[in-house]
């Protein structure tokens, strides 16, 4: 059977208000600094990713689950406003939603605190629901909601016949029993130097985490910021992609925005070289355009 052109891929994970600061530097401990912008953004790693799957041309299921607020009524709207089904987001009365503060510098770089609410609330029952993996290629987790919830969804994509995409992000140690069942692990440069020790700070070092990795998952990507982004998957011969010359306005999000289009190209039948490149695309573009 040939895979359409719009593949569906389900998002189990995170929902985020955003709220972003523009100032000239982050702050330090116990120091105070004058931003000059602030403005409200749909975030959170999983509804990124879904976004970004959609906007790259897949059909894009998101599970996850908000609070009976403000913020979840803008993260719903923003969804759909993404073309993402949003019908399988639960929202929870008497929980606050899922928010963030983050602080981008003048040299387009930034740190972010996140309160996960709603989204540490995932039922784990809703996603063995046969409509949700109806025709699924590909499922995208992400480490922003608890262990139980990733490992229900990635048992139930496994039966469906979906490949299982883990963005391991932020770090946190592995369950076996998780680990198990990734098709697809992508980390940044920390993520990967706390899963094999190994330190990552350039394309070349990258190349070998990467390599690291793939003897305990089928395939890894591993990015490394603008140095590029490196990838090993069975089978198929190492890629390493330096990152594209752009001028750099913030790199919030464009790990998410690397992964949707990456995903996406993946559930639609294309190589794992030529997957990378179109999510190196994707992240160039993110980086060097005020979203």
């Amino acid at each position: 059977m040939s895979t359409p052109a719009k593949p569906v891929i389900v998002v189990v994970g995170s929902l985020h208000y955003d709220i972003m600061v523009d100032a000239p530097d982050r702050p330090r401990k116990g120091e105070t600094v004058t931003g000059h912008a602030w403005a409200p953004k749909f975030g959170g790693k999983g509804g990124n990713q879904a976004a970004s799957a959609s906007k790259a041309g897949a059909e894009v299921r998101m599970a996850g689950a908000v609070g009976d607020d403000e913020f979840g009524r803008f993260l719903l709207a923003a969804l759909g406003n993404s073309d993402v089904d949003a019908t399988r987001v639960a929202t929870l009365p008497g929980i606050g939603s899922g928010m963030s503060v983050a602080i981008s510098d003048s040299e387009g770089d930034y740190g972010a605190v996140i309160v996960s609410g709603a989204n540490l609330k995932i039922d784990t029952a809703s996603l063995s629901k046969a409509d949700l993996w109806k025709d699924a290629k590909a499922l995208i987790l992400q480490n922003e909601v608890p262990d139980a919830v990733n490992l229900a969804a990635a048992q139930a994509a496994r039966e469906a016949g979906a490949i299982v995409c883990l963005n391991a992000a932020p770090f946190r140690a592995l369950p076996g029993e998780l680990a198990a069942l990734v098709d697809v692990l992508i980390v940044n440069a920390i993520e990967a130097e706390e899963l094999c020790g190994r330190p990552v700070t350039d394309l070349a070092s990258a190349t070998a985490a990467a390599q690291e990795l793939a003897t305990r998952f089928p395939g890894v990507v591993v990015t490394a910021g603008g140095a590029g982004v490196a990838g090993v998957r069975s089978g198929d011969a190492p890629v390493a992609l330096e990152a594209l010359p752009v001028r750099l306005v913030s790199t919030h999000g464009a790990g998410d925005a690397f992964v949707g289009a990456l995903v996406r190209s993946l559930a639609a039948g294309a190589s794992f070289a030529e997957s990378l490149s179109r999510a190196n695309e994707a992240a160039a573009r993110h980086v060097s355009a005020r979203s």
